[in-house]
């Protein structure tokens, strides 16, 4: 198991460094890709601890920068001449926050959870098809529900701070555009990685408990709503698994361009215009994501978006 090298984004928190404790605890080797590194430490001293495994290492990486994913790329391919496992679970969500552009000049949170994952899945692509068994799991949720509505559209018209002071602007609208539009990459990177060997999927998350330094960043009249949300939501844990069994599991060897629940079963677009009773079914179950999903049009969209905001990128990113 020492060959095997797992990334994981956003690894010093909640799901991300349940699952770094997790894989380490296997006997994996784990790059922690954080952005904070003086957070992040201490984490990574806490796992290496726990699990006795001193192949644990902390990178820098800030998804929202072009210029911090290229040099954590360049950093990798120096010092690992493979990786095996890449899971893009970090993601940004400030609630609150006013509209804010990446150093890049590209609205955050579509930066961050879209367009970053894109740039350092193909900058990652040859370290990735050295592999034997490559997997790539990206960290859906289940707010893309909203786009069961056969009304909601990602908006694409805003996110180069074409009006900065929009006052429809929402942070929660915008993670739930990128979630959808991440979907849509799993998809088309699916197609596109194919003939490489590497699998790509998503897991749809139903949320997970939140740590009082995350329940501090909730405005506090919504704080009430995320304690009780709480007390329903899984252990981080949870979805760590899910990770570690989705990325090695030998039934999943295979699958690529599939969308999984908490179950790991394999959801399936929802059935349009099929009546009040299936709209709730749907709606409040796990089996169906919105069919918008497959929409070929805007997956090309996304695809396009990405591509011609990461042709910024000195490694030209196809």
């Amino acid at each position: 198991m020492e060959a095997k090298v797992v990334l994981i984004t956003g690894a010093n928190s909640g799901i991300g460094k349940a699952a770094t404790l997790r894989f380490a605890g296997e006997g994996y080797t784990v790059l922690m890709a954080c952005r904070n590194l003086e957070k992040s430490r201490p984490v990574q001293q806490e796992i290496i601890n726990k699990t006795n495994n001193t192949s644990v290492y902390l990178k820098v990486l800030d998804l929202a920068s072009f210029k911090s994913i290229e040099q954590f790329c360049e950093e990798i391919k120096q010092e690992f001449d493979h990786i095996d496992i890449l899971i893009h679970n970090a993601a940004y969500f400030n609630h609150g926050a006013e509209y804010t552009l990446s150093p890049d000049g590209i609205e955050i949170t579509f930066a961050t959870n879209v367009v970053g994952p894109y740039l350092l899945t193909h900058l990652l692509k040859k370290h990735l098809s050295k592999s034997d068994d490559p997997r790539v799991l990206n960290a859906g949720s289940n707010i893309i529900k909203h786009f069961l509505n056969p009304k909601k559209e990602i908006d694409f018209s805003n996110l180069r701070g074409e009006n900065v002071n929009d006052p429809s602007h929402s942070v929660y609208t915008n993670y739930r555009n990128s979630k959808m539009a991440l979907l849509m990459l799993t998809f088309k990177m699916a197609r596109e990685f194919r003939n490489d060997g590497i699998k790509v999927n998503s897991i749809q998350i139903n949320g997970a408990k939140m740590s009082k330094e995350a329940l501090q960043k909730v405005k506090p009249g919504w704080r009430v709503i995320a304690h009780i949300q709480n007390l329903f939501f899984r252990p981080p844990e949870f979805t760590a698994d899910l990770y570690y069994d989705l990325c090695t599991a030998e039934e999943f060897k295979n699958q690529t361009g599939k969308h999984f629940n908490h179950r790991k079963d394999v959801m399936v677009p929802a059935k349009v215009n099929s009546g009040i009773i299936t709209d709730i079914k749907q709606g409040i179950g796990a089996d169906v994501f919105p069919a918008y999903a497959l929409d070929e049009n805007t997956i090309g969209k996304v695809w396009q978006t990405c591509k011609e905001f990461t042709e910024q990128s000195s490694d030209k990113a196809p």
